[in-house]
């Protein structure tokens, strides 16, 4: 009987151990019997043992296997060289971290427009309130409000400050030019009133550019009739006073506080 034909390790397999196999082997009663046994054990021992050794022989994909984890048993001292290597960086960052984030976080601190240096104190006053006769009780309250105020506001109400017994246009005059900002009522009463269409202009004249020192405050007037003058500056309207004053505030004191930075940087 002839064994079936197979392929590599089988075709080996095949053409060695089944005609072993098949072999009788008498049992040795003659000194050459004896010896053709001892030969066929001799034989058939290492042939037996080179034919496990080929069978447990490791497959390519199993030695790539091994290389693959003597590499991962090897990178944690690399992984381990690269930790350290990120802690000596991020042990020598704090420093540089810390300065970067106090530079960043620290807050530019507004200039202290009271200060006793402030050029705020050049002026005699740090708003004139320019408004019609028949807006006076309004501009009472506005007054009030601004005085009243944390920095104090030292504002110009022409029927308290203006000197008795000198000429409107003096006292206009000088109201403008001893104010830091302007604030124009602009009501109806306004648009009708000569005196504050003049006050209106000298202020222009003493600033011509809209840096913010005049506050147009637009009430119960359309926006057509807004004065051509001011056309190149932007107004409050004034549907709520709270509000409005708020604004009106706020303007004033971020005049100030521009001027009292460019003081200073005038100084350095």
């Amino acid at each position: 009987m002839h064994p079936l034909p197979c392929s590599g390790a089988g075709l080996l397999h095949s053409r060695i151990l089944f005609p072993l196999m098949g072999m009788k082997v008498s049992p040795p009663h003659s000194l050459s019997a004896s010896l053709a046994a001892g030969v066929y054990l001799q034989w058939r021992e290492p042939v037996t043992g080179w034919f496990r050794r080929l069978l447990h022989k490791p497959k390519p994909s199993s030695v790539e296997s091994l290389k693959s984890s003597h590499s991962t048993s090897s990178s944690p001292s690399s992984s381990s060289s690269s930790s350290s290597s990120s802690a000596k960086s991020s042990s020598s960052s704090p420093s540089t971290s810390l300065a970067t984030s106090s530079i960043s976080l620290s807050p530019v601190s507004a200039p202290d427009i009271s200060a006793s240096d402030s050029p705020r104190w050049d002026k005699s006053y740090d708003v004139c309130i320019c408004h019609s006769e028949g807006d006076v009780e309004l501009v009472e309250e506005l007054v009030s409000y601004l005085e009243g105020q944390p920095e104090s506001f030292r504002c110009f109400l022409q029927l308290r400050d203006a000197a008795a017994g000198g000429a409107v246009v003096t006292e206009l005059c000088d109201a403008v030019q001893s104010s830091h900002c302007w604030v124009m009522l602009i009501t109806p009463g306004f648009l009708h009133d000569p005196w504050c269409r003049y006050q209106m202009h000298q202020a222009l004249a003493e600033a011509p550019m809209a840096n913010g020192r005049t506050i147009p405050v637009l009430k119960d007037v359309d926006r057509k009739d807004y004065p051509r003058e001011l056309r190149n500056i932007y107004y409050i309207y004034m549907a709520l006073k709270e509000k409005s004053f708020r604004q009106i505030r706020d303007t004033v004191v971020r005049y100030l506080q521009g001027l009292c930075q460019s003081s200073t940087k005038r100084m350095e």
